[in-house]
């Protein structure tokens, strides 16, 4: 017999890894569909999880959850209650989770560039500057030096 909850995690839960977090451990009780989404509730940070697997599956998820957390999480509010619907597979899951992250990765890398970029520019105009200063300190030397 298959049960269904869905988990509302309350606090700073959002980019801190807890989706990969709490897939890590439902693929590690073999917990065959799972979902994890970031939402924001009320003003706050939440996350919802969506499982289903065997009681027993579900029981040490459900415990897993209620006992651990990233370290960079801070948990505010656990609401654990049973669930009817649709839960996707955890591969599925697992492949729109990577590609989500790959997007942020490519984002990531992008605005180094543009940042890279900007700084290489800046330093071309101080090199500039330098050559200048030199330019004009030489020629202030050799009139030092005709005197």
């Amino acid at each position: 017999m298959e049960t269904q909850f869905k988990i509302t995690i309350a606090g700073k839960v959002h980019d801190v890894g807890y989706r990969l977090h709490l897939l890590n451990h439902a693929d590690s009780l073999l917990i065959n569909h799972f979902d994890a989404r970031n939402v924001t509730v009320d003003g706050r940070e939440a996350l919802i999880v969506l499982v289903e697997g065997s009681e027993e599956q579900i029981r040490e998820f459900v415990d897993f959850v209620k006992s651990n957390k990233p370290d960079k999480a801070i948990v505010e509010d656990i609401r654990i209650e049973e669930f009817t619907g649709t839960i996707r597979t955890i591969d599925s899951y697992r492949n729109s989770l990577m590609l989500e992250q790959l997007n942020k990765i490519v984002q990531v890398g992008l605005n180094m560039l543009e940042k890279q970029d900007s700084m290489l520019e800046k330093q071309d105009k101080t090199i500039e500057k330098i050559d200048e200063t030199k330019s004009h300190l030489g020629e202030k030397i050799e009139c030092i030096g005709e005197n």
